[in-house]
């Protein structure tokens, strides 16, 4: 099952618009933008705390950090 060609797209695209309407297109947009933020914002945070603990439990443990690679 390969990529969905343009007349596919079009189909589903006229799909959604009949089911949710022009006024609501934008709001659905915006939400759907504003929960990747917050997703990505909650990946990286979440790196970043997994870092700071690594990091804390080397230094008490005595270890040296490890170099990031390339």
């Amino acid at each position: 099952m390969g990529m969905p060609g343009i007349t596919e797209l079009i189909i589903i695209l006229a799909i959604v618009f009949l089911l949710f309407g022009a006024k609501r297109l934008p709001d659905l947009a915006k939400g759907l933008g504003q929960s990747i933020t917050n997703f990505k914002a909650g990946l990286n945070e979440n790196q970043s705390e997994e870092t700071e603990t690594t990091t804390q439990a080397q230094r008490e443990n005595g270890t040296p950090p490890k170099e990031k690679t390339g």
